[in-house]
């Protein structure tokens, strides 16, 4: 039997990995390719969560403390957003004024720094995500990467609506 324990910490670990390397991998063979980009739907993502979001803070609202530490969230989320959406190319078809977008590798990269960041974060509070973590840091944890997720969702499609605009005016001056 405790063989098997000493499996258990090994697995837990290993099992992410393998997922996120899986869907990393599939994220960079699909980066290669540029992809139609359609401006009038760049809001849907970040209307949708931050309707989420909304009704997550409404059903239990963070203290005072967390509603800093989610607009400190939010505002750092925000800055590396628009950091990443500046990295995403966009070009426009000349005879066409299609609008394309294809992600940049240090987007790409920048996404796993996250990941790894979360992770040594994760690691640091000593996985506290079971059922004998403190429930107010667990949710304040939650509110905290929330409002981060949305400042990073949010930012990168506003800059890369704001640049396709003015990339697709230029091409039609021209």
């Amino acid at each position: 039997m405790q063989g098997h324990q000493a499996a258990v910490p090994w697995l837990s670990y290993a099992i992410p990995f393998a997922i996120i390397a899986v869907v990393m991998a599939l994220r960079w063979r699909s980066m290669r390719r540029a992809r139609k980009l359609r401006v009038e739907m760049l809001w849907i993502l970040p209307a949708v969560y931050a309707a989420i979001m909304a009704l997550v803070f409404f059903e239990s609202p963070p203290g005072p403390g967390g509603w800093l530490w989610s607009a400190l969230a939010l505002a750092g989320g925000a800055a590396i957003g628009w950091y990443r959406g500046r990295m995403m190319r966009i070009t426009v078809d000349p005879e066409t004024h299609e609008l394309s977008q294809q992600a940049s590798p240090a987007a790409f990269f920048l996404l796993i720094g996250l990941v790894l960041v979360r992770s040594v974060a994760r690691q640091e509070m000593g996985g506290s995500y079971g059922p004998q973590a403190d429930h107010h840091a667990a949710m304040l944890a939650t509110d905290i990467l929330m409002a981060f997720a949305f400042g990073l969702i949010a930012a990168t499609r506003v800059e890369m609506a704001l640049r396709a605009r003015r990339l697709l005016a230029a091409a039609r001056l021209a």
